[in-house]
């Protein structure tokens, strides 16, 4: 799996104008599966997130994590980061997994996520969403599970 964690002090996804899921002071999570993902590759990286030490401590080095602070995440599924830019102008998605198995792995990852005891919202996976956020730091995280 892939995914651009970016810390924030607030964020929401809008479908249709509507608030389909916010967070407050914690991170977004843009969620992309990749072929050869599986549960375990999204608890894998579920757990890498929560302990991923990006939140200030009281001396102000990023020495804390999300199951530190207490932060809360917005989880949304985002196609895209498994764009193929090496071949012209426009971006090949060949390397995103397909919708059915991308849908159970989003979802499944944003559950591991709560499991380990962060309050995490979504969006609507396949949905035009419009997200809002107030990158705080600006800090922003690119992993793969392959890292």
């Amino acid at each position: 799996m892939r995914a651009l964690v970016q810390r924030v002090s607030e964020a929401a996804v809008r479908v249709e104008g509507a608030v389909v899921g916010r967070c407050g002071a914690g991170a977004l999570i843009l969620v992309c599966a990749m072929p050869g993902d599986d549960a375990e590759t999204g608890r894998a990286l579920a757990a890498r997130i929560a302990k991923l030490r990006i939140f200030a401590d009281a001396g102000g080095k990023m020495n804390r994590a999300l199951l530190d602070t207490g932060g809360q995440a917005l989880v949304v599924s985002q196609f895209t980061l498994a764009a193929d830019t090496s071949r012209g102008n426009r971006p090949g998605y060949s390397r995103a997994a397909p919708p059915d198995l991308a849908r159970d792995l989003y979802e499944r990852f944003a559950t591991e996520l709560a499991a380990l005891g962060i309050a995490t919202e979504t969006g609507v996976f396949g949905a035009d969403m419009q997200v809002s956020l107030v990158n705080d730091g600006p800090v922003t995280i690119w992993l793969d599970t392959g890292d």
